[in-house]
């Protein structure tokens, strides 16, 4: 499976352990956006790594599944500004 993570974490010391979790199963493409792909079970360790570090009450992470048929399709503009463009609709996030 296929995944966009995207996180915020309110203390800078948890967010270097937050990335450092995320950097072991993906690829950043934001500052705090990773590109995964993982398998359900890796997935409920990155889960349970990420859960640890965490401070449920000022840190937030998200994981958006993205799916098989659009996981190839992408549009980047700015720095990493070489994306591919397909027709088709769009979800913004």
């Amino acid at each position: 499976m296929n995944l966009l993570v995207a996180y915020d974490i309110a203390h800078p010391r948890r967010l270097q352990r937050i990335a450092k979790v995320m950097q072991d199963y993906g690829l950043r493409v934001q500052k705090s956006v990773f590109e995964i792909e993982i398998t359900p079970v890796k997935l409920a360790e990155l889960r349970r790594r990420a859960e640890a570090e965490m401070d449920m009450t000022v840190d937030g992470v998200k994981y958006f599944p993205l799916c098989s048929d659009c996981d190839h399709v992408w549009l980047a503009l700015g720095v990493d500004g070489q994306g591919q463009v397909e027709d088709g609709p769009w979800v913004i996030i």
